[in-house]
């Protein structure tokens, strides 16, 4: 089982300043993030693609690029690849480019993206948003499958015997499916056998338990072997010594980011006492001390028996030096605390005593 985090680049006020620091200076605290959790052992960094002036972050190769010459161990993916607006050429050579440089650590996390200004910012019509997604993937799976590609589509020239350089040091390049929910969703990832990233972001993560059901079946149906098939969790959260200090930081970045996007989505504010409901024990947000944070991704594992668990730690903007105090905790407390408890179940339910 993976442990990682993710972000977004997040460049919003800071909620006990107001100051919103550059993009210059937020890439570097990134990278110092990044840095952090390959020290303290974790296994996974995901990066993700946004367009908004909200993250700076609107190239994950290139960031994932950079983080690979200051680290030695930890995957490096997007979190995620919009490939809908995106060239599946170019973004199997950023990525292919990005696992030579990282010597084999590079993944691609692909998803529909659940923001749209991509689509008008590189040419595409958002009354196509379900059938680029999927004629991408295709495409991008035949380049995965050999370096010699033919292959024609709606949206894109076609190619005809043509090659795609470089080939990664993976054989495959690994290739999520990021999922927000939806069962068509799951659906195609089960049909095609790729694993499944699952962002449960609010509400009770044991409502998505017929969703990783319905993945799970649905692969079977297709030929696949469910139990080759990863399933990753990615959620929001933060770790603190003091668990009403880590719900004080967090609420105050998270419920700005929240109320912007509420806004523009037709969402009711975030309040204090739904906040405080979600980062309960049975709620999607992983707010509060070692110990509540572990118990909380055993539980989700019991749900799910997922292979990877993501932790979006800057929902906004933190002081630095909270963000990086919490990447420690979750790579030297959390994550031995989980895979203790889990390698002890797993003993139990193999008849040890």
């Amino acid at each position: 089982m993976e442990l990682g985090l993710y972000s977004f680049g997040e460049a919003t006020p800071d909620p006990r300043t107001g100051r919103t620091i550059g993009a210059e200076e937020r890439l570097q605290r990134l990278l110092e993030e990044i840095e952090l959790a390959d020290s303290v052992g974790l296994d996974v960094f995901g990066v993700g693609e946004h367009h908004r002036p909200e993250f700076v972050v609107s190239a994950p190769a290139v960031v994932l690029a950079a983080a690979a010459g200051r680290t030695k161990r930890i995957r490096l993916t997007s979190a995620v690849t919009v490939l809908s607006s995106d060239d599946p050429v170019r973004v199997f050579q950023d990525f292919a480019t990005l696992d030579l440089i990282s010597g084999g650590r590079a993944e691609i996390m692909a998803g529909r993206g659940s923001f749209i200004e991509s689509f008008p910012l590189f040419g595409y019509d958002l009354a196509d948003y379900d059938d680029l997604f999927e004629e991408k993937l295709e495409l991008l799976l035949k380049i995965r499958a050999g370096e010699r590609v033919t292959w024609s589509g709606r949206h894109r020239a076609p190619l005809e015997d043509l090659a795609v350089y470089p080939r990664p040091k993976q054989d495959p390049l690994p290739l999520w499916v990021a999922v927000g929910g939806h069962p068509e969703s799951v659906v195609r990832a089960a049909r095609l056998g790729l694993p499944l990233a699952l962002a449960i972001i609010g509400g009770e993560p044991r409502r998505f338990v017929p969703l990783i059901e319905l993945y799970r079946q649905a692969a079977r149906r297709a030929g696949h072997d469910p139990a080759t098939l990863a399933v990753g969790i990615n959620s929001h959260g933060l770790i603190e010594e003091d668990s009403r200090q880590a719900a004080e930081d967090a609420f105050a970045a998270y419920s700005y980011v929240m109320a912007k996007i509420g806004r523009e989505r037709g969402w009711p504010p975030l309040t204090r006492e739904r906040f405080d409901a979600e980062r309960g024990p049975l709620g999607a947000n992983l707010i509060g001390t070692p110990e509540e944070v572990a118990a909380k991704i055993v539980y989700e594992h019991e749900l799910f028996g997922f292979q990877r668990f993501l932790v979006q730690m800057s929902v906004g903007t933190l002081p630095h030096e909270r963000v990086l105090r919490s990447i420690e905790l979750f790579g030297t407390e959390v994550a031995p605390l989980v895979r203790e408890r889990i390698a002890g179940r797993a003993l139990v339910g193999r008849g040890a005593p």
